[in-house]
């Protein structure tokens, strides 16, 4: 009986015990998602604010383009170089720099937010071969998130956008079609309450008239254009989402009302994750509760990066850090921007262990080499 109930018991985490609670979520997976939607609704919007709030990492083809041109990168100065001969980015570099921001050591840490992967065009790849990619990820997706909305409301609601040409915003019709904003501003005048709101924020005509007529169509948003779109996407994605969306546990696949706003989509979203218990651990510049205070970790003013590398260097008080109710001291800005990209291989045991060098020595012929080689070996070092 008593190996049976052995082989029953499950590991779970001492909340009790700092350091085994600490060393559960440093091998924790962080939370990602994937919006997946029609063109045009709202998949992008929803992905940004998703992210900003839940700490993740927005990945977009042209987020992750500017990105790259920004930090000068190696892709960076290829899309450069295709933008400055009037060529478009092509699609097998787009896919590149996404997968490539998958990888990197800040997602691995805070998880990320996917949006327009896959893609309509096959340019570079079918959505089959998108999709397997998504399934072969070492970062697979926690959440599925998909916005519905009819062909029909999807495209009167594109046909219906405009966008000013200065700052590229791009406004709802209910923002800017006059005959909108006087039906809604009839339905306030009914409540008395809101009458003295309406007078104190009522802008100047002249200004409003001049802002309407600055504001154009883009050629994507004719309904034509629109409806051809739609289209595309039914005809190359949707079977093949349906069924990747078919595999997804139900409880981690979201379906949200296309034809609310953005923001009214976020707080549904944000609803339905926090009812599985999905929460962030609270950001290191934040107390975890009151009256507590940080505490200096094991590695003392060692830098865990150094140490994780081999070498013992005392860090510099100017470069601390506070991750998970402690705190670290790194030796150098470079250091300092690589922990905070992702701690997690920095502090996971055995670590801190100091490091243990061994020197080897003899005459020639004495066998130096071979005995190098095996205490390496032995002890996973290196030679």
């Amino acid at each position: 009986m008593a190996s049976q109930e052995e082989k029953q018991a499950q590991p779970f985490t001492d909340i009790f015990d700092e350091d085994e609670a600490e060393e559960s979520f440093l091998l924790s997976k962080p939370t990602c998602f994937i919006i997946l939607g029609k063109p045009g609704s709202g998949k992008k919007t929803l992905a940004r604010k998703l992210a900003q709030v839940w700490n993740c990492i927005f990945i977009e083809a042209l987020e992750v383009i500017q990105m790259n041109i920004h930090e000068e990168t190696e892709y960076g100065i290829k899309c450069q170089e295709l933008l400055f001969k009037g060529q478009s980015i092509s699609e097998e570099l787009v896919t590149e720099m996404i997968l490539k921001k998958i990888e990197s050591p800040e997602v691995f840490h805070l998880g990320y937010v996917l949006s327009g992967f896959p893609s309509v065009s096959e340019e570079y790849m079918t959505v089959s071969q998108q999709i397997e990619k998504i399934k072969n990820l070492k970062l697979k997706p926690d959440f599925l998130i998909n916005i519905k909305c009819s062909d029909y409301d999807l495209c009167q609601r594109i046909s219906g956008q405009r966008q000013h040409p200065d700052s590229g915003q791009v406004y709802q019709r209910n923002q800017w079609d006059p005959n909108v904003i006087e039906k809604h501003k009839k339905e306030k005048d009914q409540h008395e309450e809101e009458e003295q709101e309406e007078e104190e924020t009522e802008e100047d005509p002249l200004m409003v008239s001049e802002f309407l007529c600055q504001l154009v169509q883009r050629p994507e948003d004719i309904i034509e254009n629109a409806e051809k779109r739609v289209g595309t996407y039914k005809d190359i994605m949707l079977h093949p989402l349906e069924d990747l969306m078919a595999e997804q546990d139900c409880q981690y696949l979201i379906e949200l009302d296309g034809n609310q706003q953005p923001d009214d989509l976020f707080v549904v979203s944000k609803l339905c994750t926090n009812l599985d218990e999905l929460f962030r651990v609270l950001s290191s510049y934040k107390l975890i509760a009151h009256r507590y205070r940080w505490h200096r970790s094991r590695w003392g003013r060692a830098c865990p990066v150094a140490l994780k590398e081999g070498d013992i260097i005392m860090g510099n008080p100017d470069l601390a850090v506070s991750f998970l109710g402690k705190m670290y001291i790194l030796s150098s800005p470079e250091a300092l921007k690589t922990f905070m990209l992702n701690p997690r291989p920095y502090l996971l045991p055995p670590m801190p262990l100091p490091p243990c060098k061994v020197l080897v020595f003899g005459p020639p012929f004495s066998g130096r080499t071979t005995i190098c080689n095996l205490i390496a070996h032995k002890y996973k070092g290196k030679v």
